[in-house]
């Protein structure tokens, strides 16, 4: 009698090797969004390196018109996990099971995004994929792409619990005559900067339990190189006060 493995009792461990680097206007967590394809004008790259810098490991998959990025959370790894976390969709007051939700902090660090393929370029030996709509960290490690596939990775009438529906941009944006002024001067650099700011903010990336709630603090949130200031004037409406070059 053939004898059989006991998984529960088997412990493996993998090594995985970074294939990419994200490049990102995100360049810290505040202020990214909770989900990918939430801001549209957010564009980004995958920069291929090491043995997988090869045109040959992408013929073909501008074919797709979105792909899975498979990544490390390389910003938050280090602090560790816990079993119960508070998901921003529960009003950051609520614990539930880490792994039904999409968490950082997870027993592996790993993320799963979809985003969209714009277009694939390859000069002087370096391949990169040019994205968009991604919510991605600037410098994250991807150890995997896989194309989207529709008919598949689409599930009609799946059942998404407490993410069941897409949120709502909860506020409204207007930018002071300070930042109008300042968004001219970065306007030949990128004509979409506007609208990322914008659809950040719709999102409303403070904490989920100060929604609904009154709020005089003046926030800063890093897009490129770029530090721009913003407050909660109403309830439901966010004035961009300024934003500033920061200079390494």
């Amino acid at each position: 009698m053939s004898k059989t493995c006991d998984i529960t009792q088997t412990v493996q461990s993998f090594k995985f090797d970074t294939i990419g680097f994200i490049e990102s206007p995100y360049k810290e967590k505040f202020a990214i969004p909770r989900q990918p394809n939430l801001v549209s004008a957010a564009k980004g790259k995958v920069v291929l390196v090491g043995e997988a810098n090869n045109h040959e490991l992408v013929r073909d998959i501008e074919q797709f018109s979105h792909l899975w990025l498979l990544f490390v959370f390389h910003g938050t790894q280090e602090q560790g996990w816990k079993p119960l976390v508070r998901p921003p969709r529960l009003g950051g007051n609520v614990k539930t099971g880490v792994l039904a939700t999409r968490s950082t902090f997870r027993p592996n660090p790993i993320g799963m995004s979809v985003v969209n393929l714009d277009k694939v370029v390859t000069e002087k030996k370096q391949t990169i994929l040019h994205i968009s709509g991604l919510d991605l960290l600037n410098g994250t490690p991807i150890i995997d792409i896989k194309p989207y596939v529709p008919y598949s990775d689409a599930v009609i009438n799946a059942n998404g619990g407490f993410a069941q529906e897409q949120p709502e941009a909860a506020l409204s944006v207007v930018f002071s005559e300070q930042m109008q002024a300042d968004l001219i001067k970065y306007q030949q650099r990128d004509s979409e900067l506007a609208l990322l700011i914008e659809q950040v903010l719709k999102q409303d990336p403070r904490p989920a339990y100060k929604r609904g709630k009154t709020d005089d603090k003046i926030y800063g949130m890093s897009l490129y190189d770029l530090n721009i200031q913003w407050q909660l004037i109403t309830l439901d409406t966010v004035l961009v006060l300024n934003m500033t070059q920061v200079t390494k």
